[in-house]
């Protein structure tokens, strides 16, 4: 409906400041309803009746029908946004079969309502306050260019066309322009296109990426071409995308963008429209907060332990804003207020990313220096006791001499570690302190097994750390709570760790062999065991079982995604996310458009030895195309879509079941939750822009059902600036929740 005349905005004004002073109580404005405004709010419901029967709401709930030119419109979204919380809040539903819709659990707040659906336009926002029926008309988008304005980044990305499997492998500069160490087309799209390139960080075919900035065709008097080379060195991370353009083919990778956005601008569309949710996807509901600030960005969110989803239950959920900031933002979802925890280096003499300026002017924020983090926090894990654990720099480089040769550490003897990077900060939220911990190795996810232990990633390459925070409780000491371990593969197949040859060295039958890798994802399994994701062509798996002292019992073992492997049913490449399910299945995402799974249960060969090259188990994968549309020309991957990580659903969190594997569909503006083999997609309908890099969840209270439970994750783009609402917007903390029913209250 539109804002109905009978309705004042003197008496409107009367309501508000009723509502407000019953402070979520929600007694007075229902005795306002009742009397002094019974007139107007009979208005309001007679106003848009026509459309459908409106559904039952509390007064806590703002419902109502959504209309379009032909009736009631089913699965379309519903956006409910306030600022007059103490940070911004929105929550979003979809419509049922007769358009109705429940939007629940409201703070005391004013709100814009506003509807939103393929094939529509963008409904009038209506302000209101919960306990209140708003129906909402919406007229039909006018045409085709209009209605794909709403599609997902994915549908216009899948637009690009790939270099065709002819020119591979890459001849360089004097030939075809792709580098010669690209051999395939698979290879070109997992370092040029999707998450060991650009979609690592930036949502691309969203209206921001998809049209190039004027102030850039400008400088080079339209040319596209040159317009991409200058647009990848905008801002501080400028100088790694063009690095990676030029390490792959400058001409080449901007001539496939170019021709990309030249189409685009001279009026092609995408090639198919989404579908509206359906089913399931349609008892989806989403709650977004802002947090941090306009120049920051987040990697990563934790809300609780992930082995048990009670833990800081109601409690406040943490951020990490890597190279943006050096403090975690925090919200608390029951105030709905933002806050922040100061993160500082142990050594003051670490360096900041705010030493490195843009490399070019950015099309939003010039010459300045928005990045300014000495710490980077990347990723999270939390505790039983509530504390958080954040993979941190808080050093420069250079190790110190304990973890050196010469040193008497255990592991140090075993394999000295010269140089890394992030380290641990734990803050305890009981004493509002933070702790730093300096680790001879790196930290980039971090994962707590059954025993308290905390497991690496991000090597450096050739080790795999943990620390015992058992042991550092209770002593307080950093070293003697650490531990790493090359990864060594039993290569003469005994079942035991002996002396191993070298990476470079020839193989010897008799010993076993050192790999020179190391983990992105990781996850330890209820077995004991430890997994990882290695990046790269064909990328993957592994598994470290740690024996008695892991520094020198820790055994490996290495399994490659399938790739040109003739005992392979399905092929792909490129894992990064990783989780381990209950039954220490391995997930995985992959940058060939896959959710893969791993059961090492059905490898039929043997596991170690000679023969266990690589690709020696094609039977124990699993891989299953994401949803959505495929790039143009595509021959070696299964869908456009940008998954950056995965998460399994163990404690039924989000609502769907128990063992639910979910993946960041970063194009596909939302979630992807896999059930009965099939995949929801959860979207996040406004701001348009959903990139994730992290996913975890909590339970604050079984009883309550639904609304005691849910599943987070965190705005990941670098250029948050790049969502719908553009410069000034600020990073969210997103929350997904699936009701019993898309109207349950």
């Amino acid at each position: 409906m539109a804002w109905h005349p009978v309705m004042s905005r003197q008496l409107y004004g009367r309501l508000k400041e009723e509502f407000m002073r019953s402070k979520g109580l929600y007694w007075g404005i229902v005795t306002l309803a009742i009397g002094v405004s019974m007139v107007a709010s009979l208005a309001v419901v007679k106003a848009g009746q026509a459309g459908g029967q409106a559904p039952a709401i509390d007064t806590d709930d703002i419902g109502g029908v959504v209309t379009g030119p032909n009736g009631p419109e089913a699965g379309v979204w519903v956006i409910a946004e306030t600022t007059d919380l103490p940070t911004g809040l929105i929550k979003s539903v979809v419509t049922d079969d007769n358009g109705r819709y429940v939007v629940p659990d409201l703070p005391a707040a004013e709100y814009e309502v506003f509807a939103r659906g393929y094939g529509l336009m963008d409904t009038p926002r209506v302000t209101t306050m919960p306990g209140q029926i708003v129906n909402l008309t919406a007229a039909a988008t006018p045409n085709a260019r209009a209605a794909a304005e709403l599609y997902p980044a994915q549908y216009w990305f899948a637009m690009l066309e790939l270099p065709p499997t002819s020119d591979f492998p890459g001849t360089g500069p004097d030939g075809n322009g792709i580098a010669p160490f690209i051999h395939s087309q698979g290879a070109y799209v997992a370092q040029v296109v999707n998450t060991d390139g650009c979609t690592s960080c930036h949502q691309m075919g969203n209206k921001a990426t998809r049209e190039i900035p004027a102030s850039i065709l400008s400088e080079t008097d339209g040319d596209s071409k040159q317009a991409w080379d200058r647009r990848v060195m905008s801002g501080q991370a400028g100088g790694q995308m063009s690095a990676r353009f030029n390490q792959v083919g400058l001409d080449r990778a901007t001539g496939m963008y170019a021709d990309w956005t030249d189409r685009i601008a001279a009026g092609e569309l995408p090639a198919e429209a989404p579908p509206r949710p359906q089913g399931r996807e349609r008892d989806v509901v989403v709650t977004v907060w802002d947090w941090a600030s306009e120049k920051a960005y987040l990697h990563d969110e934790i809300s609780s332990d992930k082995r048990d989803p009670t833990v800081n239950a109601n409690g406040p959920i943490y951020g990490a804003l890597e190279a943006s900031g050096d403090y975690m933002p925090v919200i608390d979802p029951v105030t709905h207020t933002a806050t922040r925890v100061p993160l500082i280096p142990r050594d003051p003499n670490t360096a900041t990313s705010g030493d490195s300026p843009p490399a070019a002017p950015s099309p939003y924020w010039g010459d300045e220096v928005i990045w300014d983090s000495q710490t980077s926090a990347h990723s999270f894990a939390m505790d039983g006791q509530g504390r958080v654990w954040s993979a941190s720099i808080i050093r420069p480089p250079d190790t110190p001499a304990w973890c050196r040769e010469g040193s008497d550490h255990p592991s140090a003897k075993l394999y000295p570690i010269d140089r890394s990077s992030r380290g641990l900060i734990m803050y305890d939220p009981k004493t509002k302190q933070t702790h730093t911990i300096d680790t001879c190795f790196s930290w980039g996810h971090a994962n707590f097994d059954e025993n308290d232990v905390l497991w690496s990633s991000f090597g450096p390459t050739g080790v795999e750390g943990w620390f015992d925070i058992n042991v550092w409780d209770e002593t307080g000491d950093e070293q003697l709570a650490q531990g790493w371990t090359p990864f060594v593969v039993d290569y003469n197949g005994n079942g035991k760790r002996d002396a191993y040859t070298e990476p470079d060295a020839p193989e010897n039958a008799a010993m076993d062999k050192r790999m020179h890798i190391s983990f992105y994802g990781d996850s330890p399994a209820l077995d004991g065991s430890v997994w990882g994701t290695v990046r790269g062509m064909p990328g993957a798996v592994v598994r470290i079982v740690p024996g008695d002292n892991p520094a020198e019992t820790a055994l490996t073992e290495y399994y490659e995604v399938p790739w040109q492997n003739p005992n392979a049913s399905e092929e792909g490449f490129g894992p990064r996310g990783l989780d381990v399910d209950s039954d220490s299945v391995v997930w995985t995402v992959l940058s060939s458009g896959h959710l893969a799974s791993f059961d090492r249960r059905k490898c039929t060969g043997a596991l170690n030895g000679p023969t266990a090259t690589g690709q020696h188990c094609a039977e124990g994968w699993t891989l299953r195309a994401l949803p959505g549309p495929n790039y143009k020309g595509s021959e070696e991957t299964a869908s456009a879509d940008s998954a950056y990580y995965n998460f399994v659903d163990r404690f039924d969190m989000l609502g769907l079941g128990t063992e639910v594997s979910l993946v960041t569909g970063n194009l596909s503006e939302g979630l992807l939750a896999l059930v009965d083999d099939n995949f929801l997609t959860l979207r996040v309908p406004y701001p348009s822009g959903f990139f994730a890099k992290g996913i975890d969840g909590r339970i604050d209270d079984a009883s309550t059902g639904w609304k005691g439970k849910g599943v987070y994750t965190a705005v990941s783009t670098r250029a948050p600036f790049h969502l719908e609402t553009g410069k000034g917007t600020l990073p969210k903390l997103v929350k997904f929740q699936m009701r019993p029913n898309s109207l349950a209250k």
